[in-house]
């Protein structure tokens, strides 16, 4: 078994959070999973421009529902009932809450919102620009990280955590960080894919342009363009493709870590609900890779593409749940675990 670290629970008078809270803090997780679904509505429908006005649309608070207008206000009015969530939350914690940290992160993820809002703004008021389109995205997904930590925060299972001596494995804890790095990153791929025009840049599989590794000359991007254009489509240039295999990079090399993941997890001495998260993470692995063949077969149909954006997301997601289940309940004592196995 690996080497592990004994930690003393804090004294602190440890209470167990209340139910609304508990609830509430869920609530809020699974309701941004959507609102990101619902983001990768308005993109792969097109329907970033829908609506050109904002913070109103078309100077109305409910335009008629019909069209792109759906999908683009739709997305508005969920994301506004989160950010009216997120202060209600951040305002929650202040008050009653007695961990600072915590406090802390409330308002940080109120702050968060509030910039996720004016961004998805910019993005349409600039006529949906790439940078700003890809940090709308980005954001999103670190508010989803944000929400997680919260409502971990205030879950039974850490209160009762706090009560008891805990085991930590520094080789765990090491390599959940730099698994949620990869996934983080990959998203960021995935996103700048997205807003560029790259998701059909290779547009075969699971050849690459023809071949098993694509040679990114003259010849390569010809034939992707000859295929594009008897599919009506507009043609792309080396740079979108390099985007779109650097994607598909990603997939292979996080194949790879998660079968890495699978035999630490079970050499650290897993609790029961640390391998239900890791049964999880993988068959939501298997949900991403086939999404993301399908919506390359499909030629990206709007729902396939959507349901790859927001598995994405949860693979995010529970992974930092599973980093949170495995690490110190207290922050101090995280920083000073990893730096004693540094």
């Amino acid at each position: 078994m690996p080497q592990t670290t004994n930690i003393n629970p804090s004294q602190l008078v440890v209470t167990e959070k209340p139910l609304w809270i508990r609830r509430f803090t869920k609530f809020l997780c699974f309701s941004t999973l959507f609102l990101i679904f619902a983001g990768g509505l308005v993109t792969s429908t097109g329907s970033g421009l829908s609506v050109p006005d904002w913070p109103l649309s078309y100077g109305m608070v409910f335009p008629p529902m019909v069209g792109g207008v759906f999908y683009e206000h739709g997305h508005r009015m969920v994301a506004s009932c989160i950010g009216l969530m997120t202060l209600i939350l951040a305002i929650t914690l202040a008050i009653r809450e007695k961990e600072r940290w915590i406090k802390v992160l409330g308002f940080c993820a109120l702050g968060l919102v509030i910039t996720q809002g004016v961004l998805g703004g910019l993005t349409v008021l600039l006529f949906l620009p790439t940078p700003v389109s890809v940090a709308h995205a980005v954001t999103a997904q670190t508010f989803l990280v944000l929400t997680i930590i919260l409502a971990y925060s205030q879950s039974k299972e850490r209160s009762n955590r706090m009560l008891r001596p805990q085991h930590y494995s520094m080789i765990l804890l090491r390599y959940l960080l730099v698994f949620v790095v990869l996934i983080y990153g990959q998203l960021i791929i995935g996103a700048l894919m997205r807003h560029s025009n790259a998701g059909l840049a290779i547009p075969d599989f699971p050849k690459m342009g023809g071949q098993w590794w694509p040679s990114f000359d003259q010849g390569m991007l010809d034939r992707i363009n000859s295929w594009r254009f008897d599919s009506g489509m507009d043609p792309v240039n080396m740079k979108q493709i390099f985007v779109h295999f650097l994607h598909r990079l990603g997939a292979l090399i996080l194949t790879a870590a998660l079968f890495g993941l699978n035999i630490v997890l079970l050499w650290s001495r897993p609790t029961q609900r640390m391998l239900l998260i890791l049964v999880c993470l993988d068959f939501l692995f298997f949900l991403q890779v086939t999404l993301g063949i399908a919506t390359v077969v499909s030629m990206k149909e709007y729902k396939v593409t959507s349901l790859h954006v927001v598995t994405g997301a949860s693979l995010l997601a529970g992974t930092v749940l599973l980093l949170l289940q495995s690490a110190p309940v207290h922050w101090k004592t995280f920083i000073k675990v990893l730096k004693k196995g540094a």
